[in-house]
């Protein structure tokens, strides 16, 4: 998979059951809606209040990523897999 493929949430849940990285993400809808990141190993930067569009968000995880999402957000986030 040359760009990856896209996971959509609109409530905390998986963005991938393992290893990989991300390429950004893209916001669909959003009221006052927030996001923030995690891993295996802990905490992937802090707590994102995106905008509606494209975010570029290049990062690699290790395991599990889990999106803890607040407010109302449906993003849905390109994500490849190792």
């Amino acid at each position: 998979m040359i760009f990856g493929q896209p996971v959509t949430l609109t409530a905390t849940g998986t963005v991938s059951p393992r290893s990989g990285r991300i390429v950004g993400f893209y916001v669909n809808s959003t009221t006052a809606g927030t996001v923030a990141l995690s891993d295996s190993i802990g905490a992937i930067g802090g707590t994102i209040t995106p905008a509606v569009g494209w975010n570029f968000y290049p990062i690699g995880f290790q395991g599990a990523l889990t999106a803890t999402i607040g407010g109302a957000l449906n993003i849905t986030f390109v994500v490849k897999p190792n």
